[in-house]
């Protein structure tokens, strides 16, 4: 695959306003491990090889086991999450695949009975986040370094 064009060249404000953000709620408070296996999750619903990579690195980095890093794709076969994580992934899937699944009420009294009012705004931004991260690469064919 070739990449189509460099985003970050090509527009350097619009991803200086992605980057600001991405920063901006690496400071709200969760816990990095957790972004990182929600943005892994939704970069595999989305088919983003790029990100899948990074996120997977940056996850073995944190001490992730290859146990949960093989299983996150499907988390809710497996006892290896806890709640709080459970919670994060549903609602990942459900707003990551928002024209199937309209967020049901169950994915948010899951995310609810985890997360402050707060922190469900900040996961919902880190969701948002990692889609148009997953769309730029996608789109633009984000390749992969060996």
């Amino acid at each position: 695959m070739q990449a189509r064009l460099d985003f970050y060249k090509a527009s350097p404000d619009a991803l200086k306003a992605l980057i600001a953000l991405e920063v901006a709620i690496g400071k709200l408070g969760l816990d990095p491990k957790l972004l990182d296996l929600v943005k892994l999750r939704a970069s595999q619903i989305n088919g983003c090889a790029y990100c899948i990579d990074l996120h997977t690195a940056d996850l073995r980095k944190a001490g992730e086991t290859d146990r949960r890093l093989a299983t996150v794709s499907v988390w809710h076969e497996t006892p290896f999450f806890t709640e709080r994580e459970c919670a994060a992934l549903a609602w990942t899937e459900a707003v990551t695949q928002v024209s199937q699944t309209h967020v049901p009420d169950a994915a948010y009294e899951a995310l609810a009975a985890q997360f402050s009012e707060a922190e469900q705004v900040n996961l919902t931004m880190a969701v948002n986040t990692i889609n148009s991260w997953n769309r730029l690469s996608i789109a633009f064919r984000k390749t992969l370094s060996a």
